[in-house]
């Protein structure tokens, strides 16, 4: 949490502390303890404290309360002020402490927050963060705390659930060689994702799980609790309350709504320019492959071709783009353009349709500028229904994946689930950008020919 960069900055001060942590394990004692110490070490800190509900923001303040009468800590306490609405703990160097309910629209409005606690994150909306992330604006180094558990279908945690994507995308581009920047610190205590509580035993507990999810376990929470717990709990609201699983069924957000997908799906492909695109993921454990075809008033028509787990196959791939196609005539030849993504494949591939006489100036090797515009172009033109893809059993890969794939903080595509894969959607995107941006030009109407993704 108190890392700091070269300049004395917090390493986390832009993205913040999060915490999922199962309930009642000692994660506000903690918190607290962290926060009195910034206040008796910063003379003048503003600390806001906030809680989604006015009952836990008090229950909060009551055990903050206690902390500032322990022996060691009492003479830094000027005042504990009480109040509904103005419950607040004074330190004697001018630093404070404020406790308020978010459903009150309590932290609004002020200035200079040096430390924002967010406690029950999963129910952290995006007009929260509107309304109290610039309060920071104008403090010196502050740092950010967003602590909760694993969030309920009934909970509005999507700004919680972005957070730890965000944790798992920066893990997985570290295991792929990367080494992505990361301004945030996650933390998540939970036991094995495959806990079954409902599977154990009549009588038998698997306190492994236990102790691996639950820090307080066994002096704070004893064995009684937990108990207590699996007697009284669903299955599902024991992984998440008690063990800190994270709901394997979650959707992941989804750029592009189930709506829309449907309302631009269309049987057949319209006539016009074909164009190519080939994505590689991060890592070249998986490759897409699709086509585009612009027509009409500046409309394009998107189809996937082929998705694998491998990139084994380029050699396969490079000879399949140069052989014929329905139409009799190679696929290159009959496309505006071939782009590729992906630094783990995309040069390679590039070579190999050169070494097979393909021209270079039909082959576009995107920067990552265009790679993001090509992102933001797919998604304006589909809102805008200016684009169609084909609504088919044999699509049902670009399905799945259009319904998990959202925008990053940069404008590319993201899954949103574990395992998720987002290389058929910039497939996808790639090849609306080539159909789009392509000089080639369309053949006059009677040359036309059918266009078939085959």
């Amino acid at each position: 949490m108190f890392g700091k960069r070269a300049d004395g900055t917090y390493a986390a001060s832009i993205g913040g502390v999060v915490m999922s942590i199962p309930r009642q394990v000692g994660k506000t004692f903690f918190i607290g303890a962290v926060t009195f110490a910034l206040c008796m070490l910063n003379p003048g800190m503003l600390v806001i404290w906030t809680a989604h509900q006015l009952a836990t923001a008090g229950e909060t303040f009551r055990s903050m309360q206690g902390m500032a009468k322990q022996p060691k800590v009492r003479p830094f306490i000027k005042q504990v002020r009480l109040g509904s609405g103005d419950e607040a703990i004074e330190f004697s160097n001018g630093s404070r402490i404020l406790f308020g309910a978010r459903e009150r629209g309590f932290g609004l409005g002020f200035t200079k927050v040096g430390v924002l606690v967010l406690d029950e994150a999963q129910r952290v909306t995006e007009k929260t963060m509107d309304d109290l992330i610039p309060t920071m604006n104008q403090a010196d180094n502050p740092l950010l705390f967003m602590v909760g558990t694993p969030p309920r279908p009934t909970d509005s945690g999507e700004e919680f659930k972005a957070r730890r994507r965000k944790a798992l995308e920066v893990e997985r581009r570290k295991q792929a060689g990367e080494k992505p920047e990361c301004n945030m610190v996650y933390v998540e205590f939970s036991a094995d994702k495959n806990v079954r509580p409902e599977k154990w035993p009549m009588g038998q507990v698997d306190w492994a799980a236990v102790s691996t999810a639950n820090p307080s376990y066994p002096l704070r929470t004893p064995k009684s609790a937990v108990l207590r717990m699996l007697e009284n709990l669903r299955p599902e609201s024991m992984r998440r309350e008690a063990f800190g699983v994270w709901d394997e069924d979650q959707a992941g957000s989804r750029a592009i709504s189930a709506d829309l997908w449907s309302d631009t799906g269309v049987a057949e492909a319209p006539e016009g320019m074909k164009s190519y695109g080939v994505a590689f993921s991060i890592d070249g454990s998986r490759v897409a492959v699709a086509g585009a075809v612009a027509h009409g008033d500046d409309e394009v028509h998107v189809e996937l071709i082929a998705q694998a787990d491998d990139d084994a196959g380029l050699s396969t791939l490079a000879n399949w783009l140069c052989d014929k196609g329905p139409d009799g005539v190679a696929r290159w030849r009959s496309a505006g353009a071939i782009v590729l993504g992906g630094s783990a494949g995309a040069g390679v591939l590039k070579q190999l349709l050169i070494e097979r006489r393909v021209p270079e100036k039909r082959i576009r090797v995107v920067s990552t500028p265009q790679y993001l515009q090509a992102c933001a172009m797919t998604d304006d033109a589909f809102t805008d229904r200016k684009a169609t893809h084909r609504a088919h059993e044999g699509q049902k890969v670009l399905d799945d994946a259009i319904s998990i794939v959202d925008k990053d903080k940069r404008g590319g595509w993201m899954a949103t689930v574990p395992e998720g894969d987002e290389t058929p959607v910039e497939a996808v995107s790639l090849a609306l950008w080539g159909a789009r941006t392509s000089k080639r030009k369309v053949r006059a109407e009677g040359e036309r020919r059918a266009v078939v993704f085959q």
